[in-house]
């Protein structure tokens, strides 16, 4: 029992710092592109207490645990903020900072899966920790008593919240930062994105609920991806 709490307390950090490293890159590529407005704000730290959002990092995600048996939650950081008019490239800058989040969860996923790869365990088990690393009772008899096995459980847990992290928000929809890369690449009226910014939450909440089997089946696909790696 006091595994499993052990493995679900990595769980949430991993959970809580993935959501930070991916807030705290969009103000240091602001910050590397001209805007000093996250670094005034005093959020360019991985301090806890400087991105808690009540409600998205600490609300949601417990509630989603409770009702998933303690296998799946989300949630988000406040976000930190960035003035666009203060970059040095006005076309793709605001593309870049809106990237950097995602950008730097893929990087990190990747990293873990390839540092996964070098662990030295049969392959057999690894897919085995892999099909149940968030089967809390399961998979901490499984990798009991075997450091390269806990080790390599960890990495499973930060590839999974990195790549589903960083590929949900390349959703192109508001508030999501896909949507701001696509305004980039497609510039659209102020009115109109304002407008779509506006209304974002409830558009994102219908594509969840409509499409959830297709979202599901891509993030699976990515997530396969990284797993692959792994092994």
């Amino acid at each position: 029992m006091l595994s499993e709490i052990v493995l679900i307390g990595f769980y949430l950090v991993i959970l809580l710092y993935t959501i930070i490293i991916h807030e705290v890159s969009h103000g240091m590529v602001a910050l590397w592109l001209g805007d000093q407005t996250a670094k005034y704000a005093g959020r360019l730290n991985l301090s806890p207490v400087r991105h808690i959002d009540p409600w998205g990092s600490i609300a949601v995600p417990l509630l989603m645990l409770v009702m998933t048996g303690f296998k799946f939650a989300f949630g988000w950081a406040k976000p930190v903020p960035y003035n666009p008019y203060n970059l040095k490239n006005q076309r793709w800058g605001p593309a870049l900072v809106a990237f950097a989040g995602p950008g730097i969860n893929i990087l990190i996923a990747l990293t873990f899966a390839i540092a996964a790869k070098l662990v030295s365990l049969p392959a057999a088990l690894k897919i085995d920790i892999i099909r149940n690393f968030d089967n809390w009772s399961e998979v901490s008899s499984v990798i009991a008593g075997s450091a390269a096995s806990i080790f390599f459980e960890i990495c499973i847990i930060i590839i999974f919240w990195n790549a589903l992290l960083a590929f949900f928000n390349l959703i192109p929809i508001p508030p999501l930062d896909g949507s701001k890369v696509l305004f980039s690449i497609f510039p659209i009226k102020t009115e109109t994105m304002i407008m779509l910014e506006q209304f974002g939450f409830i558009l994102l909440l219908f594509f969840i609920i409509l499409f959830s089997g297709p979202l599901g089946a891509f993030l699976n696909f990515v997530l396969g991806i990284f797993f692959s790696i792994a092994v």
